[in-house]
């Protein structure tokens, strides 16, 4: 029988528990006899404890323990890295040392009956340190740019410079060019749900209901800290209340936890203030670009180079795809490009949603718009001119690419044909409008993956899957795909994700979740149909477990991508200089889409992240001491209700057999990647001013 769902815009199965409160989070796993804990953090930016007077805290009313480096266990601290960790430097090894290397690192952790008592003794307990004044402005003449270790390998995924033809000399010689710097200020995540850990220890084994993008990279990380297999660690994470991206590592909060169970032999319940989520939980890095663009008068490119530089800590080198995109989005016989760390006194970055690529492309498609002004060309007609039969950069033919459909689509239904092209020429009344577009891309990532599917006697199924489910709706999708892979209603089977013992799968980022856990679900089902055909019905159930990856045969021989194009509307209050996105509408190839309104929901929710990130977002630390100083919801900015206009997103035909069974893209990441951008060059139309830094700001566009 053939259900046919996949496709079909059905509503979350998981809905109903999330709003009558059964889904249940990290911090809602309470145990029987918990203790709560707080973290103290340093209040220094860099340097050394000098002393903690712990005997006053002690004597409070209900305090269980107060930890410090002097009473901490030693920890082996075993050599663990995952794909997801910075492959140069050494995680933080919390509480082992009287070191403080940023703002807020852990330096003591204190535990107590109730949260109320923790949270009294920890404001109780005083610090004292030998401070030296941190270095944590990019821009700070005494920051020095490093090539990244792992760039500097000859098969780097991110290689730190990457170069063809003579793209200098081009520049040079180019008739028409554009070289600007750009800069993107930090950001932090801020999902709804904070980072929070439940532990409790059963002699050697540990459980933790802990939020987590990567519960069997937790449970490997943890197992390799405390010194113990793997198999003792349990992690436990059915829902997770946004994250995009900063619960893809394990910080050291969960560690804290785990010792602080430990010591007090009771379970834990640790919960991260938003405050402590502005430091220890990961940050897009604030990054630097110098991006130039050589052309002939009719618009077809001659040169380019990218040059970009990222902050990072000194313990760590955090990398990200910043320079990536460079090398195949347009078609040029002359490319180089540079990427370049900056050591500071802060904690390590992290991935956050659209990581590299929505950096770097705000870079390109400022300065491919920069450039259509120059050359009297529609900023659409110059990409067309501009468009690569194959990937340049690789030299091989993409898996598809629907970039100019993307284009071609939302230019119709947004009404850029009535846009007048002038600067400053359109209004509504006193208020100045402007329209702008820019191209998106993320790459078709695949990563080996794991399920287990069952066929119960009742003539339902149960498909398992250590996988995760941040909000874009991973319980609906894979249900769909096991359905109709098993031929039976979505609700005869039950999909189950989040616990560390079911089989192993990728991260839940970098959009790879569809096609990863998505292909190994599809892998599975047929699996256990296989062995229900080989074993008569005798009342037992079916059980079959299979794994699912790309071909590296078909990897090596085509570039995978998706591809998108954004098209964004402001309005410009002249005489005081707001800025009101009105309204924006994307494009995007992404293969097959398997549930349409979910799909429009990721949509949305990227485009309202890159709305944050071009017109409010920016984390500022205090130079003297490294502190956030905008670490609460009243001074970070973020889109709310009132600010979000009509979204709109629509997906363009697209088949390909290569990237995976399923013929899926990701889509997550690349909602997002354009939206910046498209504002940025929209506020460029409505004010005829450029404005080349993130996020843009009032004074930004009033006139001098």
């Amino acid at each position: 029988m053939t259900t046919n769902v996949i496709g079909k815009p059905l509503p979350r199965v998981d809905g109903r528990a999330k709003v009558t409160g059964a889904a249940r989070y990290a911090a809602d796993f309470n145990q029987g006899g918990q203790a709560h804990a707080v973290i103290v953090g340093a209040t220094v930016g860099l340097g050394r404890v000098t002393g903690i007077e712990t005997g006053p805290v002690e004597k409070m009313p209900g305090v269980v323990a107060v930890i410090t480096h002097r009473n901490a266990p030693r920890l082996p601290y075993a050599p663990h890295k995952s794909y997801i960790d910075p492959a140069t430097g050494e995680r933080l090894h919390v509480l082992q040392d009287d070191h403080v290397r940023f703002y807020g690192q852990p330096v003591a952790i204190v535990v107590a009956d109730t949260l109320d008592q923790a949270e009294r003794a920890a404001a109780a307990l005083r610090i004292s340190y030998a401070a030296e004044r941190p270095l944590v402005d990019p821009a700070d003449p005494k920051a020095q740019p490093v090539v990244p270790e792992a760039g500097k390998q000859p098969d780097a995924r991110l290689p730190a410079d990457t170069a063809r033809g003579s793209a200098d000399s081009a520049l040079a010689d180019a008739p028409v060019k554009v070289d600007e710097i750009y800069e993107i200020a930090r950001e932090n995540h801020n999902p709804m749900e904070p980072h929070a850990t439940v532990a409790a220890w059963n002699g050697n084994r540990l459980t933790l209901w802990s939020k987590s993008q990567f519960v069997v990279n937790e449970q490997a990380e943890i197992a390799a800290v405390f010194g113990l297999p793997p198999e003792n660690v349990q992690v436990i994470c059915p829902f997770i209340g946004g994250a995009f991206g900063t619960s893809l590592r394990t910080w050291p909060h969960v560690t804290l936890a785990a010792i602080a169970a430990r010591q007090v032999g009771r379970p834990v319940k640790l919960v991260l203030t938003r405050k402590q989520m502005f430091f220890m939980t990961g940050h897009r890095p604030r990054t630097l670009q110098r991006m130039a663009l050589g052309a002939t008068a009719d618009g077809k490119l001659t040169s380019i180079v990218h040059e970009g530089t990222g902050e990072t800590s000194r313990y760590e080198e955090f990398m990200e795809a910043l320079t990536s995109v460079t090398s195949f989005l347009y078609s040029t016989p002359n490319v180089r490009t540079r990427y370049r760390l900056l050591p500071l006194d802060i904690g390590t970055p992290n991935h956050m949603r659209g990581p590299g690529e929505a950096s770097g492309v705000f870079a390109l498609e400022c300065a491919v718009d920069e450039l259509s002004y120059k050359l009297g060309i529609d900023p659409i007609d110059l990409r067309r001119r501009n468009e690569p039969a194959i990937d340049e950069g690789e030299n091989k033919p993409f898996s598809s690419r629907s970039l100019m459909k993307c284009h071609d689509l939302a230019a119709e239904r947004f009404g850029w044909s009535r846009r007048v092209p002038e600067p400053r020429s359109m209004r509504d009344g006193r208020l100045l409008v402007g329209m702008g577009v820019a191209s998106a891309s993320y790459p078709a990532f695949h990563a080996p993956a794991n399920a287990r599917a069952r066929l119960l006697p009742d003539g339902t199924a149960e498909v398992e899957v250590a996988a995760s489910d941040m909000g874009p709706g991973t319980y609906t999708s894979m249900t769909q795909i096991a359905a109709e892979t098993l031929g039976l209603p979505v609700e005869r089977v039950r999909f189950s994700l989040g616990r560390s013992d079911y089989p192993p799968a990728p991260s839940h980022g970098g959009s790879w979740t569809m096609a990863s856990v998505g292909s190994a679900i599809r892998a599975a089902c047929l699996a256990v149909q296989q062995e229900a055909a080989k074993r008569p019905q005798d009342g037992r159930p079916i059980e079959a477990t299979a794994s699912a990856q790309r071909d590296p045969d078909v990897a090596a021989r085509f570039s995978m991508h998706s591809f998108g194009a954004v098209f964004a509307e402001v309005a410009v209050d002249p005489d005081v200089g707001t800025i009101r996105l009105r309204r924006a509408m994307g494009a995007y190839g992404i293969g097959r889409v398997v549930n349409p309104r979910l799909a429009r929901s990721q949509c949305i929710g990227g485009m309202i992240g890159g709305m944050g990130m071009a017109l409010m977002e920016r984390t500022v630390l205090d130079p003297r001491d490294g502190r956030p100083v905008n670490a609460h919801m009243a001074d970070y900015l973020l889109p709310v209700n009132l600010d979000i206009p009509q979204l709109e997103a629509h997906f363009v035909e697209e088949t390909d057999p290569h990237v995976n069974a399923l013929g899926v893209k990701g889509l997550g990441e690349i909602a997002l990647v354009g939206m910046a951008p498209a504002i940025a060059n929209a506020v460029f139309h409505a004010t005829g001013k450029r404005v080349r830094s993130l996020p843009i700001r009032i004074e930004d566009v009033l006139t001098v």
